[in-house]
């Protein structure tokens, strides 16, 4: 992560006096950002020839880019493997994407069921990038 967005972390300490990981300040979020299918094409890793010739959604450049200058951490969490890396991130810079980092090897497929012991919010695409609005919903939760 660059120094710029680092003075947004948070250092929490536990009542123990252990250290435990580091949140983000309040009203910054953490955005993990699918590519394939989400903001270009859906590409499929046995056609990575695409990767570097497909077009990015404008709604997408627009949206992410701006939650990007407005401090958020921008992180791109893809499908893609490693042999894809070289040529995911230069699209990303060739188009003009801002980010901090990039996640190769999510698994396939879809249907993702998330745990972990950080807040959690998911955001499915569905073909068009805007900012975000509050929506109630029903989730599934471990039981108390």
């Amino acid at each position: 992560m660059n120094t710029k967005n680092e003075k947004n972390m948070l250092k929490k300490i536990q009542a123990d006096g252990e250290a435990i990981s580091p949140v983000l300040a309040d009203g910054i979020k953490n955005y993990l950002i699918d590519i394939d299918g989400t903001i270009t094409d859906d590409v499929p890793n046995e056609e990575p020839e695409r990767m570097a010739t497909c077009a990015p959604f404008p709604d997408a450049l627009k949206t992410l880019n701006g939650w990007y200058d407005e401090g958020h951490i921008i992180c791109f969490f893809t499908s893609r493997t490693e042999d894809h890396r070289e040529v995911t991130t230069n699209w990303l810079h060739e188009h003009g994407f801002k980010f901090h980092s990039l996640l190769m090897g999510k698994p396939r497929g879809g249907n993702y069921h998330w745990v972990d012991n950080h807040l959690v919010k998911a955001t499915r695409y569905k073909g068009k990038f805007t900012d975000l609005v509050e929506k109630e919903v029903t989730i599934q939760v471990f039981e108390e």
